[in-house]
């Protein structure tokens, strides 16, 4: 799943990106960008980064 379709449909995961310092928030390659890819892009471990995704979207 891109980082868009993740924002869009859970948008309580924008806050972690944030924390991140994840800009994914309008950017144009958010539409592409996979989680690995956005986390080797920005730096992030993504094992820690889609736990607090996980956490962050409301069941």
């Amino acid at each position: 799943m891109c980082m868009d379709d993740i924002m869009r449909k859970w948008p309580e995961t924008i806050a972690v990106l944030i924390r991140h310092g994840m800009l994914c928030v309008g950017c144009p390659i958010a539409i592409y960008h996979t989680v690995t890819e956005a986390c080797e892009e920005h730096g992030v471990d993504e094992d820690a980064f889609v736990g607090e995704l996980l956490a962050a979207i409301p069941v």
